[in-house]
């Protein structure tokens, strides 16, 4: 059964930027393309009727959902696992047609660059032009369903197997394009994570996608012997005792002996414009000619090194030979990827690399890819909130989080900003099925101020915690199972509160 690690999104299978990335240019001969599919280039015509909204939902599918259930039909695709497999790859953002630095286009990310092909493969089994597939949602939808079919037909997957998304564990990690079968393993786990959780997608348009929690027996075949990255680490290899070891391919970084070699006294925070697998395989692709030493997943703030910080990892150009960089997954245009735990993890490798060298922990140090000269990199963006990491790199900031609060096996499902006061955090726990919130402050640390947090099971009566508190209000938990909730809170005048949503079944 998939462990539930990554409950909030992973952009996984992207591949890191070059355009993020400064270092040797890559290579760029040609790869020949995959072998087009057995299965039919023109699918048959068929609609198939929009899915009805779980109970407690405000609104009836929207485009967007309406073509994950049209592709599903058209391809035999379980629709729920399209649906999880774009929400993995690009929040279902297509980002407007534009391309990722790796090449990859819309919701489902179909990539053309020297060694991957998957958009001129869709081109080719929808019989859509590539420009159509590049900008329209739907039309992009319907590409990534037909190479995720293609995949299933040369795996020999029948219809009865198709029928179950358990049996498509496969084809899935080969829709990610990872260049080991570790990161392969990781990238479907991902995925599959995401069914098991549950998907509450709002798309940048304001549609919202839900894919209902479901638990499913997964058929890895043969990357059940890969190692899973989630359950491993070589605390031997590593620098910093949290993190574990996937080590970069030795053409991306130059191995040296620093700080004798050279002093180290500057840590470069970048943004991926991609994932946590798509990151950690491009660092392992000898084409790349780019690294850092760290990356860090925006779920659950899971730390990999890649490069010992003695050595001079290729991401930050004239201040390689001085600096340690830390890469996290995630676009610099979308707020989403830039979680409380992905934040509290990075500053706690940041503090843990500046005590070592005796780095200041300050902005002069601290830096953002964009601040190194000559640097012509935009990230990590104006989304990315300074305020608050270098709170959590200074030590300052709530010592409390959510999961703390909420309690062991309490994952995070949602949040909602509280002004600049606070955040106001919904978990759900897989194993009692329970629901938590919790309403955790930012400013007036240690001081008792208002505050509140509430949890309305369907059906039920709303509980509600408030009071003068010092860092939180809550937990407020509540079984859930077969019900739709209502979840907010309030600091001073700032008040969140949800519609009923979240609608959770066996």
């Amino acid at each position: 059964m998939p462990r539930l690690r990554r409950l909030a999104v992973l952009l996984a299978g992207s591949l890191i930027p070059l355009a993020n990335l400064t270092g040797p240019p890559a290579s760029t001969a040609p790869a020949t393309p995959p072998p087009t599919s057995t299965a039919p280039a023109t699918p048959p015509a068929r609609t198939a009727a929009p899915a009805t909204p779980p109970v407690g939902t405000a609104a009836p599918a929207g485009p967007l959902a309406e073509a994950f259930t049209r592709a599903a039909a058209t391809y035999e695709v379980p629709r729920d696992l399209l649906v999880a497999l774009g929400y993995a790859e690009t929040h279902l953002d297509g980002h407007g047609g534009s391309p990722s630095a790796s090449g990859g286009y819309g919701v489902m990310h179909l990539v053309s660059n020297p060694s991957v092909r998957t958009l001129e493969r869709a081109a080719t089994l929808t019989k859509q032009p590539v420009a159509t597939l590049k900008t329209g949602d739907a039309a992009n939808i319907a590409g990534g369903a037909a190479v995720l079919r293609a995949y299933a037909d040369e795996l020999g997957l029948d219809a009865t197997a198709r029928k179950d998304p358990g049996k498509w564990y496969a084809a899935v990690a080969k829709y990610g394009n990872a260049s080991t079968s570790e990161v392969a393993r990781l990238y479907a786990d991902t995925v599959y994570d995401l069914m098991a959780g549950g998907v509450h997608a709002v798309t940048p348009s304001g549609e919202t996608v839900i894919v209902m929690s479901r638990m499913l027996q997964l058929d890895r075949g043969a990357y059940s012997a890969a190692r899973d990255l989630d359950g491993t680490m070589a605390a031997a290899a590593v620098d910093f005792p949290s993190a574990r070891w996937v080590a970069a391919k030795s053409s991306n970084y130059t191995v040296a002996k620093r700080p004798s070699s050279a002093k180290i006294d500057r840590i470069v925070i970048h943004v991926a414009q991609g994932s946590y697998a798509g990151t950690i395989s491009w660092f392992q692709n000898p084409a790349a000619q780019v690294s850092a030493h760290y990356v860090v997943r925006s779920s659950d703030g899971a730390v990999t090194q890649m490069v010992r910080e003695k050595d001079r990892a290729w991401h930050a150009g004239n201040y390689n030979s001085r600096s340690v960089g830390i890469e996290h997954e995630g676009f610099v245009n979308n707020a989403s990827w830039f979680t409380d735990p992905m934040y509290r993890a990075s500053a706690a490798l940041t503090r843990s690399i500046a005590d070592r060298y005796g780095i200041p922990k300050d902005r002069t140090h601290i830096v953002g890819h964009h601040q190194v000269p000559g640097a012509d990199h935009t990230d990590p963006g104006p989304k990315w909130d300074w305020t608050r990491y270098m709170q959590y790199v200074t030590g300052g900031g709530n010592p409390y989080t959510a999961q703390k609060v909420c309690g062991s096996g309490y994952k995070m499902v949602d949040s909602a900003a509280l002004g600049s006061a606070g955040t106001v955090y919904l978990l759900y726990n897989t194993a009692n099925d329970n629901n938590c919130v919790a309403t955790m402050k930012a400013t007036s640390l240690g001081t008792a101020t208002a505050a509140t947090a509430y949890l309305e099971v369907q059906g039920k009566k709303r509980v509600t915690q408030s009071g003068n508190v010092a860092h939180y209000a809550g937990p407020v938990r509540a079984y859930a199972l077969d019900k739709c909730v209502k979840w907010g809170g309030k600091i001073g005048s700032s008040t969140y509160n949800s519609p009923f949503e979240y609608c959770v079944s066996e």
